[in-house]
């Protein structure tokens, strides 16, 4: 017996909005879900029960069970659990509350004692996967019972329960909505905002990429009809394939524009910067790709149709296949190769079409997409020997590229340098501390292409530099493990005696250290800690779309995960520059659980701490020019009747000891995830200028964002590599 179906009910999300409709529809799901679990009896017991509410702590699953079996016979039938859901969906918040009481009072007694409630913030601490120490849920369970207890008898009753809701308004609010809402299993995402094209908003956040996709557009068509009509006396099929070889000629010499890596990130730091789309670079390089495979495709299928009709009249003296695969005909500039070399461009293009798919790049065969691409150095050979013209569209790019590859591989390997630190961070993240090469200089946000020759010889990937330009003498990386090559690097440091890292570099690696004097991203721990000399090589650094941060008047700073690292270096940017911050930032970090806050969190404390000293001098006034927003999307919603206790609980503790019991932070850790409309809206509110929001994370949440940032008339950058 097990649950066939995802919930038709409402999405947690949306359950404010829950109408009468939506409950019965998804009472009549429960109705259809029970009889699926049901036996011949037509009564579920404890565990079924568990597995169709899909608690993970099973204290809720049996107080639910316990207060649903009205009759106690240890089962519930269809008519016990349809009377108990009918009263909470339909129920008024009065009604709810007291379903709530009697949850937390195990015991039946009629109040809730101390330890009742200890039980219940310790189930509540596991279904929301929170770590507290013993001592810190005792505080919890006291700050929550004592403010409850205002009569000082020693347990909570009804009354008082209900007294000490009412100072959470927005814990009142969630009794008003539907208990869908609280005991459904997580449902099926709603699908995502996507933005509507052709809107004021949409070519507010797309106008560059619009006008510039429309330039190429225009482009390719009169690079077609021109070299269409030059040779519209040989025929239709010439013309077609004249027109897309023309077409051929600008993207397969243009694409190697969009690879100048040094001259884009040069060209961020000039006003062009606002005219032309270079945060789009590699989408653009994507649809350049596809072009130039549908136009050779084309220009075959045009050559070929011409060859037949050639050798199905008689006017060539070569039959067929000597005209597509042989160099006799003497078709072509150079020894007549211009078919044999058109049919080994096709080919080739193909492969590395098929082997730049997500499907290969993420299945762990990284190094095929890799190699097949370096196929573009053959690639314009060929098509140097197969059109006559292609050398002069290639003459200009093909020097700047060569010329820029030429310079990053003798500045990469021309010294390699070492890896001195390693530190093995929670989430599967290895923090590198690498020494820093001479007149490597980057801004916050940039980022570089890293080789490790022991992990791979061969393979560089991108990371984000997560340190700031001011620290002098190294510069750090933060990798999350989701990939072979960053997997078998997180493994290497694993191994209790992993090449070229000991414990005897302890003094090298605190001279070099000994200048930094600002607290670092991460905390060092002694267990996950090595001191190393691995030699590795860089390419870079390159600019993003974050380099406009410090020109924005109020930025708004989103990242997801890992995807804090761009925005670790630029907040320990403005640490190092005595927070000369002249316009207003909001960060806010999404994490799953609460061990992935860890490694950043040291930084975050020593701002706000120095925040909260400049208001003290009176330097800034009350006005923080950072404001921290902090989500656990592990940690039940405060919608979630469940977490009510626990909510109002780590409220009062914090409010209390002016910090939050799960990061430290002064800022209050938002349990689920956030509100973006709601977010937006205070966004908006605040009036600190004109807003531009960038976002490092998953492409699935960039959607979402940049459909909100659309409806409200934000910029939208995302960082991309």
């Amino acid at each position: 017996m097990r649950l066939t179906e995802e919930p038709a009910g409402p999405d947690p999300e949306g359950c404010r909005g829950t109408s009468a409709e939506e409950d019965a529809k998804w009472l009549q799901w429960v109705t259809q879900q029970f009889k699926n679990i049901a036996g011949k009896d037509r009564e579920i017991n404890l565990q079924e029960f568990k597995r169709a509410l899909n608690v993970k702590e099973s204290f809720f699953a049996e107080r639910f069970f316990t207060l649903f079996d009205s009759d106690g016979n240890g089962t519930i039938t269809l008519e016990e659990l349809q009377e108990a859901l009918t009263l909470l969906t339909r129920g008024n918040p009065m009604d709810k509350l007291k379903f709530l009481f009697q949850v937390y009072d195990v015991d039946g007694s009629g109040s809730i004692d101390p330890d009742e409630l200890r039980t219940v913030l310790r189930s509540c601490l596991r279904e929301s996967a929170i770590s507290l120490p013993e001592e810190k849920l005792d505080q919890l369970t006291l700050a929550l019972f004592q403010s409850a207890d205002k009569d000082g008898s020693g347990a909570i009753t009804f009354d008082e329960l209900r007294d000490e809701l009412q100072q959470f308004p927005g814990v009142m609010e969630n009794l008003t909505i539907s208990a869908a809402c609280w005991l459904t299993p997580p449902a099926n995402r709603r699908p995502l905002h996507r933005p509507r094209p052709l809107t004021a908003a949409y070519w507010h956040n797309h106008r560059n990429q619009l006008l510039c996709l429309a330039t190429y557009t225009g482009l390719q068509v009169l690079l077609f009809v021109l070299a269409a009509n030059a040779h519209r006396a040989l025929g239709a099929s010439i013309m077609v394939a004249k027109g897309c070889g023309q077409c051929l000629n600008f993207n397969c010499s243009f694409i190697a524009v969009l690879m100048l890596r040094l001259c884009l990130t040069w060209l961020r730091a000039t006003w062009l910067t606002q005219v032309l789309p270079l945060d789009y670079v590699i989408q653009f390089h994507q649809l350049m790709g596809y072009m130039v495979v549908g136009l050779s495709f084309v220009h075959t299928v045009a050559h070929v149709v011409n060859f037949a009709l050639l050798a199905q009249s008689g006017a060539s003296p070569f039959q067929f296949w000597e005209l597509l695969l042989t160099t006799r005909p003497g078709i072509g500039w150079v020894h007549g190769s211009a078919s044999p070399t058109g049919v080994a461009l096709l080919l080739l293009l193909l492969l590395m079409v098929i082997c730049s798919s997500p499907c290969v790049r993420r299945s762990g065969h990284f190094q095929v997409f890799y190699w097949t691409h370096l196929s573009y150095l053959p690639l314009w050979i060929l098509l140097i020997l197969h059109g006559p013209n292609f050398w002069k569209w290639l003459l200009v790019p093909g020097i700047l590229f060569l010329l820029e590859k030429a310079m990053g591989l003798i500045k990469s390997r021309m010294a390699p340098l070492s890896i001195v630190e390693v530190n093995l961070l929670p989430s599967k993240v290895t923090h590198l501390i690498i020494q820093r090469p001479p007149l490597f200089h980057y801004r916050p946000g940039d980022y570089l292409y890293l080789n490790i020759p022991t992990i791979a010889r061969y393979e560089w990937h991108p990371f984000t530099i997560s340190s700031a330009p001011e620290q002098k003498d190294t510069i750090e990386l933060h990798i999350r493990s989701q990939g072979q090559w960053t997997n078998r690097l997180y493994e290497s440091f694993k191994v209790s005696d992993p090449v070229g890292c000991d414990s005897k570099r302890l003094s090298r690696s605190l001279r070099m250290r000994r200048s930094q004097r600002k607290p670092q991203a991460s905390e060092m721990s002694s267990e996950n800690h090595q001191f190393c000399n691995i030699k590795c090589y860089i390419d870079g650094p390159y600019g993003t779309s974050t380099r406009r941060i410090f020109a924005s008047e109020h930025a708004v700073l989103i990242g997801a995960g890992i995807g804090i690292t761009p925005f670790a270096s630029i907040l320990q940017s403005i640490m190092h520059r005595d927070h000369k911050c002249e316009h207003a930032v909001d960060f806010i970090w999404i994490n799953r659980d609460q061990r992935s806050f860890e490694w950043f969190v040291s930084l975050l404390t020593k701002l706000e701490m120095d925040q909260a000293q400049e208001a003290q001098d009176g330097r800034r006034g009350t006005d923080h020019f950072l404001e921290l927003h902090m989500y656990m999307t592990s940690a039940l919603g405060k919608n979630d009747m469940k977490a009510i206790g626990l909510q109002m609980a780590l409220d009062l503790l914090a409010k209390k000891e002016k910090k939050d019991s799960i990061t430290g932070l002064q800022t209050r850790t938002q349990p689920g995830r956030p509100d973006w409309s709601k977010v937006f809206q205070k966004v908006a509110a605040a009036k600190k200028g004109k807003v531009q929001v960038f976002f490092c994370g998953s492409p699935a949440l960039a959607k979402v964002l940049k459909g909100h940032c659309e409806q409200f008339g934000f910029r939208f950058f995302q960082e991309n590599f």
